[in-house]
């Protein structure tokens, strides 16, 4: 194995595991008050309202087949019942239309922040190189599944790319594995990589600020300052103010 492989496919991959957590961990403690997504909903909301659903729903369901494809082996998915036509099935259309909708959702953002000036003036350098690599990574990935899956001969990463991200995980790294991939899929891993560097310093910190405790919470109770029940017709001018000091003013 060469030093350039070493280099790419083991400590390039610790590296960013390294970057991401330690940065999480200093952004939090440091920069609370820039831990947010820097909402621009003020400034244009009609292309937010498009593009924003797009996107985080796409990129929501390739996150999870990402995540399915690449940390479960095939033998456990064999053990349940998925065989391999029924994966590539299932992968090929929802991963085409997951990746088609996250892109397209992406083109709108990216062109609402680019020609919406307080938007743009709203966007941090760090930020624009994220979504420079957010767009490469996604392109790339589309690319590789059209270009093996739906119209080529067809490619099973599980058998290489898969291995290579479980090993990692272990920490006992087989770089041969993703050597031997096709130089797109590892393009593909290579701008990802990148982008798990960029993420603890760009508006991506987010996604760690889901309010999951909303679903937890106790119920907020409203209840009436009238305690009489129903509906009562609005009345013109003021209502009588009852007070203990008030009622015995009023008394003889």
């Amino acid at each position: 194995m060469n030093a350039w492989s070493m280099l790419l496919w083991v400590a390039l991959p610790y590296i960013a595991i390294a970057v991401f957590i330690v940065g999480h961990i200093w952004r939090y403690r440091y920069d609370k008050f820039g831990w947010t997504t820097r909402s621009s909903q003020t400034y244009e909301n009609r292309l937010l309202r498009w593009g924003s659903p797009m996107f985080h729903f796409g990129i929501l369901f390739v996150l999870v087949g990402h995540a399915v494809g690449l940390l479960i082996p095939e033998e456990w998915l064999f053990a349940i019942g998925i065989n391999e036509l029924m994966y590539h099935i299932g992968a090929t259309v929802l991963g085409t239309a997951a990746a088609i909708l996250t892109l397209a959702g992406l083109a709108i953002l990216i062109y609402r922040r680019r020609t919406v000036g307080p938007v743009f003036l709203a966007t941090t350098r760090m930020d624009k190189v994220m979504y420079v690599f957010l767009g490469l990574t996604l392109l790339l990935g589309t690319m590789a599944t059209f270009g093996y899956q739906l119209f080529g001969e067809g490619y099973n990463y599980r058998e290489t790319i898969s291995p290579w991200v479980r090993s990692i995980i272990i920490f006992q790294p087989q770089p041969q594995l993703m050597a031997e991939a096709p130089i797109i899929f590892q393009l593909h891993a290579l701008c990802a990589t990148v982008l798990f560097i960029l993420w603890p310093f760009t508006r991506l910190v987010h996604v760690f600020s889901a309010p999951v405790q909303y679903l937890f919470r106790p119920y907020i109770v409203y209840r009436s300052r009238d305690d009489r029940s129903g509906n009562r017709p609005p009345r013109r001018g003021w209502d009588p103010v009852t007070t203990p000091d008030a009622e015995r003013l009023r008394r003889p």
